[in-house]
């Protein structure tokens, strides 16, 4: 990338991001789109804070919602809620002004916080997967088998790894010495592209390919059972069919915004497998939409919830109302019909 990025420097010797050899050259958008840009990242990111916001606060407060399931899709809105707080807004600057005028401070801080809150997200939704699993597959060891504290662990590993491998690379020096020969396609000055180099690349792919192929072993396999099991369901009671019926549709509706997950993510993902091939050669701007086209992702799964849990709404409805302030009210029963 640094190649392509310098042949532009030279050709547009004005548009620099810094006055120095080196430099990245700075794409200059007029005042209208600048302005149209800050207005969609600012949409974007109140939609990805106050949507997760809520699932948030939605299964902390309602009692019937603290659930296994429930307390991994809390901390997975954690996640995606902070990109768009601490994340979102440094890049929606730095998407506008084509450059990074922040600091190597903020630079490496914004690259752990983004490398973090999207590892954890990915983690959550390969954790939720097995919890669907075994909800659907071993419905009778279920209870005793996926509790609280099983949840609780998962939740400290999903976000433990991810902060200690990203800081691995961004705040010791260990990769850099070791692997130095892999690290000799660097960005160019003013990008702020800590990790965008030939190992990384690689490394990432597996990163993600690996907990997405579980999720579709694991998606697959469920919902090969939950077609077995609705043809018995007139044999069930009337308690454990509707206990399976809901079973299943958590399991669809997380099946949903694990394949969104993908479809976000992976246009990103093998451009930079791709790219560290091909001596980086992806224009800017076609990878800045890549980047933002996964960042879209945070926004999607409190969507995704509305249109798919009855709970969802029930609870959305009750916080918009004057009956949240009731003492009654956390302990209402969202999901009965």
């Amino acid at each position: 990338m640094s190649a392509v990025l310098n042949q532009g420097a030279e050709e547009h010797p004005a548009a620099f991001c810094y006055q120095v050899n080196g430099s990245c050259p700075r794409t200059v958008h007029p005042l209208g789109i600048r302005l149209a840009i800050y207005l969609a990242g600012a949409v974007g990111m109140l939609i990805t804070v106050l949507g997760n916001l809520f699932v948030v606060f939605a299964v902390s407060y309602f009692k019937v919602l603290h659930t296994p399931t429930n307390f991994l899709l809390l901390s997975l809105a954690l996640a995606d809620m902070f990109l768009g707080l601490l994340v979102l807004p440094l890049s929606t600057i730095r998407s506008v002004e084509s450059c990074w005028f922040l600091g190597d401070f903020l630079c490496r801080l914004h690259t752990y916080l983004d490398t973090l809150f999207c590892l954890t997200s990915i983690f959550h939704l390969c954790f939720i997967s097995i919890d669907r699993h075994c909800a659907i597959c071993e419905p009778l060891i279920y209870p005793s088998k996926f509790t609280v504290r099983v949840a609780i662990r998962y939740i400290l590993a999903g976000w433990g790894i991810p902060a200690a491998y990203t800081a691995f690379f961004l705040y010791t020096d260990v990769v850099e010495n070791a692997l130095s020969q892999w690290l000799e396609e660097m960005p160019c000055v003013g990008s702020c592209q800590l990790l965008f180099n030939k190992f990384w690349g690689w490394l990432n792919f597996p990163m993600f390919f690996f907990p997405c192929l579980i999720m579709i072993s694991l998606y697959v396999k469920i919902f090969v059972v939950a077609i077995r099991q609705s043809q018995q369901i007139n044999t069930l009671s009337k308690n454990l069919a509707g206990a399976a019926k809901r079973e299943r549709k958590a399991a669809k509706t997380l099946g949903i915004a694990v394949g969104i997950y993908l479809l976000c993510w992976l246009p990103f993902t093998i451009d930079t497998l791709v790219d560290s091939l091909l001596n980086f050669v992806t224009p800017p701007l076609v990878f800045d939409i890549f980047i933002w086209f996964a960042y879209f992702n945070s926004a999607c799964n409190p969507i995704i919830y509305v249109f798919s849990y009855r709970w969802f709404r029930k609870a959305l409805k009750l916080c918009l109302s004057r009956e949240i302030f009731s003492p009654r009210t956390p302990t209402i029963d969202l999901y009965q019909e």
